[in-house]
């Protein structure tokens, strides 16, 4: 595997960040540069990919047809998708699975929820958003900052969430030159909220934005290896279902850091939701992050700026820098409870706007996190929350549940449960 790149590189946080910017901007231009290319031309190149791509995408919408994938549950159960199905979720991006959960599991389990939270008075004791991905209704927050109830556990450690995680997982090259970058049939159960939003709201939604990291992207070794390719002005070879080096890659300290490597992000439907509710909506074009690596170094971006992102926050896209991919946005199909929902973990996403929701919209964001390097890591850290019921380290600390009663119990991991969190096989 040819690995050499020649670009300067942080393995912590820059002192400047500007001016590691600026430094980074230079040396990647001279990179293409030496592989005889110039980044107007590869920018170029990217675009008329994008568009191509986009054409597609609206032709299938004028068809009448589903942008997004969808798969059965059932098809997947023998533990494989078919080779039409996996190019079809590798060129989107995106996939929704029918039925990953039968329909009464998925309502008893938002019931569970509301008897969870209730019992333990959790709206008498809410304390206001601990981020700013919060959002409050009738002075509720949507996003509840709990994680260790037991409707949550259970979905994280189902034998039908595991299934699905490995068969999804197997849609990336996760081994290469005789290395296993990951582990595609081991997940770290990695703990995130839940989302209630009730009938009758109006929200205006979460921006575009993408949640793989920020200026680290550019800036650290293995990220730098990883997207070498790109930095090189090859567009076309890039692979961005190559899992090589970027579950060894430094994640920089920040507020929306995420401390594991996902290939999916993911969430689990809990009530019914019609695709014109509020709900998620991306760019399904699973190269397009490529172009959004390359884009702050066109001229017309100035020298210490990657086209707004910036350290604790999320990674933007913005009409200023990227206006050519809004044509492409893409609203999920409806979903019934059990469906679960996936997108690669850098693609460009989006919560649409809704005026008075018709129905509630209740989702459990469950991943899909393989086992590796850096998710090893993590695992420690999730572990001693969920034994304490504190809030994982990724998210603010807010700490509700560590007085809660019915929280999930430790005898109760079973043996995906008890990997995913890295406690021993023979007891919990």
């Amino acid at each position: 595997m040819d690995t050499e790149i020649t670009l300067p590189f942080w393995d912590e946080t820059p002192l400047s960040v500007p001016e590691a910017a600026r430094i980074i901007k230079h040396a990647i231009r001279d990179e293409i540069a030496r592989h005889g290319r110039t980044i107007e031309a590869v920018v170029a190149e990217a675009e008329e990919f994008l568009l191509a791509e986009i054409a597609d995408i609206e032709a299938v919408r004028r068809a009448g047809e589903e942008v997004w994938p969808i798969v059965q549950f059932d098809d997947i159960a023998s533990g494989e998708l078919t080779i039409q199905q996996s190019e079809h979720i590798k060129r989107r991006g995106c996939v929704v699975v029918r039925g990953t959960f039968d329909r009464s599991t998925a309502e008893e389990w938002d019931r569970e929820i509301v008897d969870y939270v209730d019992t333990n008075h959790f709206f008498e004791n809410y304390r206001g958003p601990g981020d700013d991905f919060f959002e409050t209704v009738e002075s509720k927050p949507e996003i509840y900052p709990i994680y260790w109830s037991r409707a949550q556990m259970e979905a994280r450690q189902h034998p039908r969430m595991a299934r699905t995680r490995s068969v999804l997982n197997r849609c990336w090259t996760y081994e290469s030159n005789g290395h296993q970058w990951f582990d595609p049939d081991s997940d770290l159960l990695y703990p995130d909220r839940i989302r209630r939003r009730p009938p009758g709201t109006t929200s205006s939604g979460l921006g575009t934005h993408l949640d793989p990291g920020t200026i680290d992207l550019w800036m650290s070794r293995n990220y730098q290896i990883a997207f070498r390719l790109l930095f090189r002005g090859d567009f076309a070879s890039y692979d961005p279902w190559d899992a090589s080096f970027r579950t060894e890659a430094v994640s920089y300290p920040g507020s929306t850091m995420c401390s594991a490597f996902r290939t999916f992000q993911g969430w689990t439907a809990l009530s019914d939701m019609a695709n014109d509710q509020g709900v998620l909506r991306t760019v399904p074009i699973a190269k397009a992050f490529g172009y959004l690596l390359l884009r702050p170094l066109l001229d017309d971006v100035d020298d210490d700026d990657l086209c707004g992102v910036r350290l604790s926050r999320t990674f933007p896209v913005n009409e200023r820098f990227h206006s050519i991919l809004t044509p492409a946005l893409s609203l999920i199909p409806d979903v019934e409870p059990g469906d679960t929902v996936w997108w690669h973990c850098d693609m460009i996403h989006s919560v649409a706007p809704v005026t008075n929701q018709q129905g509630w919209g209740n989702v459990l964001y469950i991943p899909s996190a393989p086992w590796c390097t850096k998710n090893a890591a993590y695992a420690d850290q999730v572990r001693e929350a969920f034994l304490s019921g504190r809030s994982p380290s990724d998210f603010p600390e807010e700490h509700y549940e560590v007085d809660w009663h019915g929280r999930f119990p430790t005898n109760e991991l079973n043996k995906i449960g008890r990997r995913g969190m890295g406690f021993p096989d023979s007891a919990a």
